[in-house]
């Protein structure tokens, strides 16, 4: 009888054990709740760095973006002044249609001169229809020819779902962008021009006499977030694309035909919020260094160092970084000539067998083919392979 109490207090003890055991691994791994309830026609949230998209509504949804539409201004003006076509310093006379302008505006006087500066702060502080209009024809001779450039840019851009046809974002029915377009183009604010970029975490703009401030009510509200445009109008709704960095990790957040002001603001920061909670950005690999090497045949070197030709990273949930597997699938056989930049395979990144990234593997370096001789060493060495 006593032999039978030990035995189940064994067993009772072993099955507690197991049953710790199964406690700990359900701890350990990381629950993802239901994205928050956003209100709003449409939304998107993404990780800058990897792209993913952590939360989406009718993210394609063609959609009036209002003064959203100046973020594109405002990108067309950078690559001008990056080229050299425009300067700073630019005096700009003011025509009697910008000077016109309805809507939001920096107060800008017909026929004054203002600098280019004082115009671009205008745009991206104030959201000045004036101070836009007033950018468009100084850089292309009309808001016409202007919007004509603002085409081309988001076409580059891979802005596939938008068109369009004012620079300012005043209503029109072939006006229209969508919440990844949007979420594209601040990627590419903040990517290419980023001197210019600091002007949107900018809270106020005196001009004339006349101090207004950001409408983003974010930056006032949360530190980390700089940037970057609101909108508003009534066939559009309230708008706004904000990005937050904080640890490293930046996130960009679209909010397309919100009820109010406070509801743009506030459903951005549950966004945001849900985000960097729940997720977190990891630089795996960087562009142009060797992850491996291949053997090549029938060139001036046996090895062909292979990598990504831009950096990696991967958004994965909370506390999941130890369970990231990569693998390399190389071509079986690799022939000279190699140049630089062409792929010879590719990298997959999964979790819990589910991909997060697939890249190509690709040259780092030119490999001419090689010598008489040591072609025909390799072509009987390829009979045996």
């Amino acid at each position: 009888m006593k032999n039978i109490t030990a035995m189940h207090r064994l067993i009772s003890i072993f099955l507690c054990l197991y049953l710790i055991s199964l406690t700990g691994a359900a701890s350990s791994a990381t629950l993802i709740p239901a994205v928050p309830k956003i209100k709003a026609e449409g939304y998107l949230l993404i990780d800058y760095d990897s792209g993913q998209v952590l939360a989406e509504k009718n993210a394609d949804k063609r959609l009036e973006p209002a003064s959203l539409t100046k973020m594109l201004s405002a990108y067309v003006v950078d690559y001008e002044l990056a080229q050299g076509n425009i300067h700073l310093d630019d005096e700009v006379v003011i025509s009697k249609k910008a000077w016109k302008m309805p809507g939001s505006r920096m107060f800008v006087e017909v026929g004054k001169k203002v600098s280019v500066e004082d115009l671009f702060k205008g745009v991206i502080i104030q959201s000045g229809n004036d101070a836009t209009v007033a950018l468009a024809e100084h850089v292309a001779g009309s808001e016409e020819a202007f919007t004509s450039l603002m085409n081309q840019h988001a076409a580059k851009l891979g802005m596939e779902n938008s068109h369009f046809v004012n620079a300012t974002g005043l209503p029109h029915k072939e006006h229209y962008t969508t919440a990844r377009d949007l979420a594209r183009l601040a990627q590419a604010l903040i990517r290419d021009y980023p001197e210019n970029y600091a002007l949107y975490a900018q809270k106020e703009f005196t001009f004339n006499g006349i101090k207004q401030y950001n409408r983003n009510k974010l930056l006032w509200r949360n530190k980390y977030v700089d940037g970057i445009k609101t909108g508003h109008t009534e066939a559009a709704g309230y708008c706004l694309v904000a990005t937050m960095k904080r640890d490293g990790m930046r996130l960009i957040s679209v909010i397309l035909g919100a009820r109010s002001e406070e509801t743009r603001t506030a459903e951005t920061q549950k966004l945001l919020t849900y985000g960097f909670r729940f997720f977190e950005t990891h630089k795996l690999y960087a562009a142009d260094e060797p992850l491996t090497t291949a053997r090549i045949w029938k060139g001036e070197t046996d090895e062909l160092p292979l990598g990504l030709a831009e950096d990696l990273y991967v958004t994965i949930p909370r506390g999941q970084y130890k369970k990231l597997k990569a693998n390399m699938h190389i071509d079986s056989r690799i022939v000279a000539p190699a140049r630089k930049g062409q792929a010879f395979g590719i990298v997959d990144v999964s979790l819990d067998g589910t991909q997060y990234a697939q890249r190509d593997l690709v040259s780092l370096s030119d490999v001419a083919e090689g010598g008489l001789f040591g072609n025909l060493v390799d072509e009987v060495r390829l009979l045996f392979e």
